[in-house]
């Protein structure tokens, strides 16, 4: 997996959240997500107090449970915050659902446009809600491009527009299995049976 920019961790931290949630039916613990983060290709730097600083060559993340919340943090290690993005977890009582969002850090500042439709898993059945596009990233000749499994295509088929970029909401043309978007530079390839 590829961990360029903020993105490119965000989503699949995400995805894995998630999925943890529907299996277990409460929200991650920070030594939980912490090993999420190993998972995916971070490296731990320091533990202090429940906040925790991980990194890769590209990225910082910082990992700040909250009470009933879960909040990561992810910037470039440039420490550039334009494309910075905040990977919050938290049960909403109100709607009676477990939520998964991806938000930018800083609204003024934000070059892109994320179009991830939260996770939003019901607290009874554990049941996905919502119909949110998320995968891994992986290059090869062609480009980086999104790595989404058969079942997460055919939800989003189903409940969304295949045609606009789960990243940034452009128009995506796909040829067979991919697809690829011209207003992020970022593809979609579809894996599985």
């Amino acid at each position: 997996m590829r961990l360029y920019e903020p993105v490119n961790l965000a989503m699949p931290l995400a995805k894995r959240i998630g999925e943890f949630i529907m299996d277990s039916g409460r929200l991650p613990t920070g030594d939980e997500v912490r090993g999420f983060l190993r998972e995916l290709g971070m490296e731990e730097v320091c533990l202090d107090r429940g906040l925790a600083v991980c990194r890769a060559k590209f990225l910082i993340a910082l990992v700040l449970p909250r009470g009933g919340a879960l909040v990561v943090d992810i910037i470039s290690s440039s420490g550039e915050l334009s494309d910075a993005l905040e990977v919050i977890a938290y049960n909403d009582k109100k709607l009676g659902a477990f939520v998964v969002e991806i938000l930018p850090s800083n609204d003024l500042e934000y070059e892109g446009n994320i179009g991830v439709e939260p996770v939003i898993i019901d607290e009874k059945t554990l049941e996905l809600e919502s119909s949110p596009v998320l995968g891994h990233f992986e290059e090869d000749e062609e480009g980086l491009f999104l790595v989404i499994d058969r079942e997460t295509y055919e939800r989003w088929r189903n409940e969304g527009d295949v045609h606009v970029c789960p990243l940034c909401g452009g128009e995506l043309a796909w040829k067979g299995e991919k697809a690829y978007c011209q207003d992020c530079g970022y593809g979609v390839k579809v894996v599985g049976e």
